[in-house]
C-alpha cells in the first residue's frame, strides 16, 4: 500500500513544441524531507508549479494526500501549504494582519492569545505591531513558512526558502523544517544549495534537462559515485561532498 504524501507519476510538460518536463516520477512521504535539485531550467519549477496546481501538464498524473490534482483539484490543494522564496504578503499590513488575514482564508480561528502563542512559537512576539516591510529577511520567511502550516497541511512545498538569509536564519529555518518532518509533514524542498540538501534532505532527486537523473539518500549517492571521474574532476577539497557529485551528473556549465 502507498503511503506517500505527495505521488508524482510520469509527469510532462510542455511549453509549445518544448518539452520541460520528461515523464518525471517521485513521491513524498510523511516525515520526510525531500529534495528537488537541478540547475537552472532543469524543470524544477514547471514540476512544482503542477504540483500546486498553477500549471496543466500535457500527461500524467499528481496525487495529493489521495487526491488527483486533475480530479479534485480542491481537496489537493487544500492539503498543501507553500513557501516561496520572494513572500509577496502586503508590505503595510502589520505582521498581526497578515496572520489574522490568512488565517481567516483558511478558516483558522485566531483570537489574541492564539496569535501571541503563534508570533511567540516563531519568535517574534514583539513584533506583531510591525508592518511586514519592517521585518528582516529571515525573520519574514519565519512568517512565510508559519502561515504555510496555518492549516496543518499533510505537505509542504518550500521554494528554495533561504536564499539570501545570513547563516544564522538559514540555520533556524533548517531547525523548523525538522520540527515539521517530527510532526509527521511531507516536505518537498527546491534549493540550490547544496550543503542544505545534503544537511536536511532524507532523500533527494536530481532532475536535469525535464528528467530525473537519480533519486537517493544523500549520503547513498555520494557513496555511489564518489569514485566517477567527473565527480573526483569536480571535487576541490578532497572529501566528496553531495555538489561535487551533483556537478559530476550535471555538468559545470553554467546555465541561463
Amino acid at each position: 500500500m502507498n503511503n506517500s504524501i505527495l505521488q508524482v507519476d510520469n509527469l510532462d510538460i510542455f511549453y509549445g513544441p518544448f518539452q520541460a518536463v520528461k515523464k518525471v516520477s517521485f513521491d513524498v512521504r510523511p516525515g520526510e524531507i525531500f529534495g528537488l535539485l537541478g540547475p537552472n531550467g532543469a524543470g524544477k519549477t514547471s514540476t512544482l508549479s503542477a504540483v500546486e496546481g498553477l500549471l496543466k501538464p500535457q500527461s500524467g498524473n499528481i496525487t495529493v494526500a489521495g487526491y488527483s490534482i486533475h480530479d479534485a483539484p480542491l481537496y489537493a490543494r487544500a492539503n498543501i501549504g507553500v513557501q516561496l522564496q520572494a513572500t509577496s504578503f502586503q508590505p503595510e499590513l502589520f505582521v498581526s494582519e497578515v496572520i489574522q488575514l490568512f488565517a481567516g482564508i483558511h478558516g483558522v480561528d485566531m483570537p489574541k492569545e492564539k496569535l501571541h502563542a503563534f508570533l511567540a512559537d516563531i519568535k517574534l512576539a514583539d513584533s506583531a505591531s510591525k508592518k511586514f516591510s519592517q521585518l528582516s529577511g529571515g525573520q519574514q520567511q519565519r512568517v512565510s513558512l508559519a502561515i504555510a502550516l496555518l492549516h496543518n497541511p499533510p505537505l509542504v512545498l518550500l521554494d528554495e526558502p533561504t536564499t539570501g538569509l545570513d547563516p544564522q536564519s538559514r540555520r533556524q529555518l533548517w531547525v523548523r523544517m525538522e520540527e515539521m518532518r517530527e510532526k509527521g509533514h511531507g516536505i518537498l524542498l527546491t534549493t540550490h544549495s547544496m550543503e542544505e540538501a545534503e544537511s536536511v534532505c532524507d532523500r533527494i532527486a536530481i532532475i536535469d534537462h525535464g528528467k530525473v537523473i537519480e533519486i537517493n539518500t544523500p549520503e547513498a549517492m555520494i557513496e555511489e559515485h564518489r569514485n566517477d571521474p567527473a565527480v573526483i574532476a569536480a571535487s576541490r577539497r578532497g572529501k566528496i561532498t553531495l555538489e561535487d557529485v551533483f556537478i559530476g551528473l550535471t555538468g559545470d556549465t553554467v546555465r541561463s
